[in-house]
């Protein structure tokens, strides 16, 4: 498991080089100059060119890159903002624990909801409750979150002036957000939950449960909750790399000072170090997510465990049968 886990990690190294290559050259091929957005429309070719050689532009590009990937693993520098000219891995980490309040939080919310939902439907199965809950997936996998976003705000905000429509620091600033981003997750997680459970509860130990007599309630949450933690896995790690891949919408809508929000408006004034550095840290965190899960799946069926572990075991039963064999 121990070997697992660090081959896992060690993956990292090549996605993130991926990424960084990605980006990079997304910013080569992007149109436009950042020197036109940061200084005046009378300045001088002087200055122009006195800018492009200050901000690196004028190196070719692959003295560029080399440059970006070295200060990153030496000292993980992401560069310095265009427009700021403070370091973007500083105002990154300034505005990172705003994304991840959103994220977790909805995400929490999410699962609460979602897993009850989902258990419910697969017991009341071709039943009008099954038949609303599969109709609320449908609808919550269909709305568009910057739809979602502004009906709500429509609603709770303009009409009924329950919450804020923009986030103002304040606890009731994050209602809307947390709710526009785990409706979603909780149409997939409950979609998820139904499919395993109704697997699960045509089992032969389900039905040996059943038949020495013990109650509906507990055959369904004794015996056969724990097998739906892995949708429920699934559900936590791509609702939580889900809203970081799209915090751009929900926070731009809900002008909520995150890592979302700072791409977002870096994008416009083509500050490119900051949109290399959004897209990096945003890949990082959604990265180890995804190797937390992995690990997560093994803790919650530890038949995965066996199987991960079978390759090994194999390898070395082969190795000594060949040995054998010579001998």
């Amino acid at each position: 498991m121990t070997k697992y886990i660090l081959k896992r990690i060690l993956y990292i190294i090549p996605v993130m080089f991926g990424v960084i290559v990605v980006v990079f050259l997304m910013k080569a091929a992007t149109p436009g100059d950042p020197v036109l957005e940061l200084l005046p429309a009378t300045a001088t070719e002087e200055q122009k060119d006195a800018m492009r050689e200050e901000l690196g532009l004028n190196d070719p590009l692959p003295i560029q890159f080399v440059d970006y990937v070295v200060g990153i693993v030496t000292r993980g520098d992401l560069g310095t903002s265009y427009k700021t000219k403070q370091p973007v891995m500083t105002e990154i980490l300034q505005r990172l624990p705003n994304t991840l309040i959103v994220a977790v939080l909805a995400m929490a919310l999410s699962q609460v909801i979602a897993t009850p939902l989902g258990i419910l439907a697969a017991v009341k199965q071709n039943t009008w409750i099954d038949n609303l809950i599969v109709f609320f997936t449908m609808v919550g996998a269909s709305l568009p979150t910057f739809w979602l976003a502004l009906m709500l705000i429509d609603l709770f905000s303009v009409r009924l002036h329950l919450v804020p429509s923009m986030y103002n620091g304040t606890v009731a600033g994050w209602v809307l957000p947390i709710i526009v981003v785990s409706f979603g997750a909780i149409s997939q997680t409950a979609k998820g939950v139904r499919t395993n459970m109704l697997e699960i509860i045509r089992q032969d130990y389900i039905r040996t449960a059943r038949a020495k007599g013990q109650k509906e309630s507990i055959v369904i949450f004794k015996h056969g909750f724990g097998n739906t933690l892995i949708p429920v896995i699934a559900g936590i790690g791509s609702g939580l790399s889900g809203q970081l891949g799209g915090a751009l919408i929900v926070e731009t809508v809900f002008a909520i000072p995150g890592v979302g929000k700072y791409v977002a408006d870096a994008v416009t004034a083509r500050n490119f170090p900051a949109v290399q550095g959004g897209v990096i840290v945003l890949a990082f965190i959604c990265t180890i997510i995804s190797i937390l899960v992995d690990v997560m799946y093994t803790v919650a069926d530890p038949r995965l465990k066996t199987n991960l572990m079978a390759p090994a075991k194999k390898k070395k039963s082969s190795k000594a049968a060949a040995a054998n064999g010579g001998a």
